[in-house]
């Protein structure tokens, strides 16, 4: 009999659609879960009350935390309250920070960009920056609102690769990536070690030491145009063969 293949939960965010409230994933997320990683995608609602853990996760094979236009409430690390006009999730931040946790204990293979980077961070018991182009010697990380997709998500910076996970998986030390974010980390999480670094000191990357399963964050978006990117194909990979070794 053929063996399935793995299933990766993939959170949602909650967002208002007209008058109704719907639970949403990027296609981009979605196909690129399915094709470069091998895995059947399945879509995580962030209902309330959350789904508990552990039902997602005697669901799934593997978790992808995807970006998104809204950020981690900063109550959740002890941070300022967010300026009027910018989006929050409490919904998604719900279920999505005990879940990282819950699955980082259980050894189920994990992947984290942006948004989901800086979940990661939080749920670990990290801070991040909020508005980073105003901290003195940080760059704009932020995309060009006005510019056509492929321009936002072209390369922006050099990441120099510092070991971890991401060290092992992909062959080149140093790289350009794309670049859509105003937050960031400022206090790396005890557990986590910072896998790539920005010229400006930006963390880009984590994974954790010790970590029972796959564990690795990205600031950036392998997910575009994945197929045309040695880096972002070795990191889809290496995740789909930890979602099938995990079975």
């Amino acid at each position: 009999m053929r063996s399935r293949k793995p299933i990766a939960g993939i959170i949602c965010d909650r967002r208002p659609v007209g008058a109704h409230p719907f639970h949403i994933a990027g296609e981009k997320y979605i196909a690129a879960v399915r094709d470069a990683s091998g895995a059947t995608p399945l879509l995580i609602p962030v209902l309330e009350p959350p789904i508990g853990p552990e039902e997602i996760l005697a669901s799934v094979d593997g978790l992808l935390f995807t970006g998104s236009p809204s950020n981690v409430a900063p109550h959740h690390y002890g941070g300022p309250s967010p300026r009027e006009g910018v989006l929050q999730d409490h919904h998604r931040d719900a279920t999505s920070l005990p879940l990282l946790n819950a699955a980082i204990a259980a050894g189920k293979p994990v992947l984290c960009l942006c948004r989901g980077f800086q979940e990661l961070n939080v749920a670990l018991g990290g801070t991040l920056y909020q508005h980073i182009h105003e901290i003195e010697g940080k760059r704009d990380h932020r995309e060009d609102k006005g510019a056509d997709l492929d321009a936002q998500y072209g390369p922006a910076h050099e990441v120099h690769v510092q070991g971890g996970l991401l060290g092992r998986i992909v062959r080149e030390k140093s790289f350009r990536v794309n670049s859509l974010h105003s937050q960031g980390i400022d206090k790396l999480a005890p557990p986590l070690h910072a896998d790539a670094i920005a010229p400006d000191g930006i963390v880009e990357a984590v994974s954790m030491p010790g970590a029972k399963g796959f564990l690795l964050g990205l600031q950036w978006h392998p997910e575009w145009r994945w197929a045309e990117n040695p880096v972002s194909r070795e990191i889809f990979s290496a995740f789909g063969a930890a979602m099938s070794n995990a079975r």
